[in-house]
């Protein structure tokens, strides 16, 4: 079968993530400088495991406006950009273009005889949507998304952010969790070895046991 060249050269099932980042003003200075070391210490963390290095696709979703940052690569191919604060928080908008992105990506899949595993879609705000944002029929869809095992959706609320909305938008089962200060090092060092998990795991398996969250906590 011919299909399209990265596809091709590495025909491994796939295991991708979208990175929802809120990159409001809000963000300038401090969680931004942390957020961009955590996003390269996830890629040299998934480096370390060569299976998951060609299996994780992640792609780079940021708001404030809606951006796509980096459209899915495998991580050996990933170079993280240096993401800058500035604009509002279209939160609804960003999580709709994000399951538009992972809907396309997985016709992508499909038409290459890809085999890939329940996508993640990973949330980081520290703010609120902005008041004519569409988030509730964003929360919708992931809700149905997430009812049909379409994708599994996490929430992590930076200080400053709006841990009710957030626990509008996230499944019952899995509620938001507010990040330990800064600590964007260890959220994705956890993001890292879950991927490396599942990217080892059988694709359509049940969900594997998760490493312990010691990052964040339970907003209550």
């Amino acid at each position: 079968m011919i299909g399209q060249p990265e596809f091709v050269e590495n025909p491994e099932n796939r295991c991708p993530v979208i990175l929802l980042v809120d990159t409001s003003s809000s963000m300038s200075g401090a969680p931004m400088d942390a957020l961009n070391s955590g996003l390269e210490a996830f890629k040299e963390a998934v480096l370390q495991d060569e299976q998951a290095a060609l299996r994780v696709d992640v792609a780079i979703v940021s708001f404030g406006p809606v951006e796509l940052v980096q459209d899915f690569v495998t991580i050996d191919q990933f170079i993280p950009l240096q993401l800058e604060a500035h604009g509002l928080t279209p939160m609804g908008e960003a999580i709709s273009y994000a399951l538009d992105l992972l809907e396309n990506r997985k016709t992508t899949y499909r038409n290459n005889g890809i085999q890939y595993y329940r996508p993640w879609v990973f949330l980081i705000t520290d703010g609120a949507p902005n008041p004519d944002s569409p988030w509730q029929q964003a929360a919708e869809r992931l809700k149905n998304a997430e009812a049909q095992r379409k994708l599994s959706f996490f929430a992590v609320g930076v200080q400053g952010a709006d841990m009710s909305i957030l626990n509008q938008i996230a499944p019952p089962e899995r509620p938001p969790l507010m990040l330990n200060g800064l600590d964007f090092r260890s959220m994705f060092l956890w993001l890292s070895d879950s991927m490396v998990r599942v990217s080892s795991s059988t694709v359509g398996g049940d969900m594997v046991a998760l490493p312990p969250v010691g990052w964040g906590q339970i907003a209550t």
